[in-house]
């Protein structure tokens, strides 16, 4: 085992570059999203529809606030990196012990990533639930108004590719600016973004959705990073998945507060949610560190020292063979995820997180809009998805306790067959469905759980098994793929001018899922329990 080292000191605490800038951004970004509601709260008598009304000087001015606002916050939180001492990289790795407990800093960054995963799956899962309501105050095609000229099927198109962008650009950030500067950034897009619910054109609420789509699309990436980076390898695995899984839990929210809320203050407002939890989520930032290995690239050893202290990670000297490995890794940037050895880990990747994106927005974002199409009202069709997400929170908490326990490899061959397998009933079954609701709620608890439980594997594989200069990129990648799916077949939809039905879509999600799960029997290194460093050894045996 590699010697433990300590490490020269210098620089300062863990925190904010320029706190004074970040935190007037921060309010600038608050105040500028405040100004956009008058025009929101104005429309109640015409049930907060505001189709056809024009931008005001106040949302015009609170628009350039938000831009100010974003500028000041990026400013204030992302460091200047040391590029005399960036070879402290390649020299020095960090890891966590394995044998360490875990911590109060290791529970309190649990939590903050939980609610993070939550806030930030709750974007693109609204989605499902403003389209009915939309389409209904634009006139746009849908099923409930199938000859309307403009589909409805273009907002949704927007997000998800917004989606993927904000995968690649902020998995790559992760790596340049910093896993804490990231997270938090895409934090206050969550705050910014909520003004979707204020804009008073389609055009508009394109625009807007594909922003926020960019902001949704980088949390998931640079969280499991950061995660991975921390947790000791004994716990690190199944905490991931369990924090992933919360996607179930992000469907439980969203859908109570549709069937809640929507009937009063219209669609609109499961996007200005988006205020409060964007800016529950900043208050509770303190508790998020930065990669001790961005602190040393960055020449902030004090920094590094005092995180590893804190959450039982050392540092150790690098082999010169794995050294090499590195210089290869940063000249190589992020292509090496397309070079031996690490194509076969990607390929894998590649193909189970296409078969995510085709199941979660060709089945699962349109539920709730078949759902009416089969005489379901708006709420009942909420309600359904609902307890059908919470009666699947369980099986969050198996997949967890299989990743940890039986192995990655195992977990994700698994879930990913009986997800495919149950999507399979919904082929057979088709409309019959709809005057069962207790068997149609009992079918739907596997993909509505399913969906969260592969993503949160696909993206602990990832975070696992890349190395550490490319963890943040890569995941990203992977997260970005779980989404390319659902572009393609939103695109598709648009094309064919109709929401595909509730047995075509199941059809589209159990087949590449069940070819994925085929797929990575043969390919994809185990990771259970496994040091991070041991894992990036593989590199080593298959050179070129």
């Amino acid at each position: 085992m590699a010697a433990e080292i300590r490490i020269a000191t210098g620089g300062g605490r863990s925190g904010f570059a320029h706190p004074i800038a970040f935190w007037t951004g921060v309010l600038a970004s608050i105040i500028g999203v405040l100004m956009h509601l008058p025009m929101y709260i104005d429309a109640r008598d015409m049930g907060y529809h505001m189709h056809g009304m024009a931008p005001d000087s106040t949302m015009i001015t609170g628009m350039g606030l938000i831009v100010v606002g974003l500028g000041l916050s990026y400013y204030g939180v992302v460091p200047r990196a040391s590029k005399e001492i960036s070879h402290t990289a390649r020299t020095i790795h960090v890891r966590a012990l394995d044998d360490a407990p875990i911590r109060g800093a290791h529970i309190a960054l649990i939590l903050a990533m939980a609610l993070a995963v939550t806030i930030d799956v709750m974007k693109p899962t609204t989605l499902s639930f403003v389209a009915p309501g939309m389409a209904a105050e634009y006139g746009l095609r849908s099923p409930a108004n199938p000859h309307a000229a403009i589909p409805i099927s273009w907002l949704p198109l927007f997000g998800i590719t917004g989606t993927v962008v904000g995968s690649f650009i902020w998995g790559w950030l992760g790596d340049r600016i910093g896993r804490r500067a990231s997270i938090i950034m895409a934090g206050m897009l969550f705050i910014t973004t909520s003004i979707c619910g204020t804009m008073p054109g389609f055009i508009w609420n394109l625009a807007m959705c594909l922003v926020m789509g960019i902001s949704a699309g980088g949390m998931l990436p640079i969280c499991f990073a950061l995660l991975a980076e921390t947790i000791p390898s004994k716990h690190r695995g199944w905490l991931m998945v369990l924090i992933g899984g919360d996607i179930a839990g992000a469907y439980v929210i969203v859908s109570w507060l549709s069937g809640w809320l929507t009937p009063t203050y219209s669609w609109r407002i499961l996007w200005l949610v988006g205020l409060p939890t964007g800016i529950l989520f900043i208050a509770l930032s303190k508790w998020i560190p930065e990669s001790p290995r961005f602190l040393l690239a960055s020449g902030r050893a004090k920094e590094a020292e005092e995180v590893m202290a804190r959450y039982g990670a050392v540092a150790e000297a690098v082999p010169e063979q794995e050294a090499e490995v590195r210089r290869e890794i940063e000249r190589a940037d992020g292509f090496l995820l397309f070079r031996r050895p690490l194509i076969g880990p990607t390929t894998a990747i590649t193909i189970l997180a296409i078969g995510i994106g085709l199941m979660t927005y060709g089945f699962t974002f349109w539920v709730p809009t078949n759902l009416q199409h089969l005489g379901y009202s708006a709420v009942n069709s909420d309600f359904v998805v609902r307890n059908a997400a919470l009666i699947g929170l369980p099986l969050t908490v198996l997949t967890a306790w299989m990743y940890g326990v039986w192995g990655s490899r195992k977990t994700i061959v698994t879930v990913s067959a009986v997800t495919g397998l149950t999507l399979l009933g919904f082929v057979f079954a088709g409309d019959r469905l709809a005057h069962d609701q207790t068997l149609l709620s009992l079918l739907l608890v596997i993909p509505l759980s399913g969906v969260s439980s592969v993503v949160a594997v696909v993206l602990s594989y990832a975070a696992e098994v890349y190395p550490t200069l490319v963890r943040s990129r890569a995941t990203g990648f992977a997260a970005g793929m779980t989404k390319a799916g659902g572009v393609l077949i939103l695109a598709l939809t648009v094309a064919a001018a109709t929401v595909p039905s509730l047995s075509t879509t199941a059809l589209m999600g159990s087949v590449p899922l069940l070819l994925a799960a085929f797929a990575f029997v043969w390919i994809g290194p185990e990771t259970k329990s496994r040091r991070l460093e041991d894992i990036t050894q593989q590199l080593l045996p298959d050179r070129p």
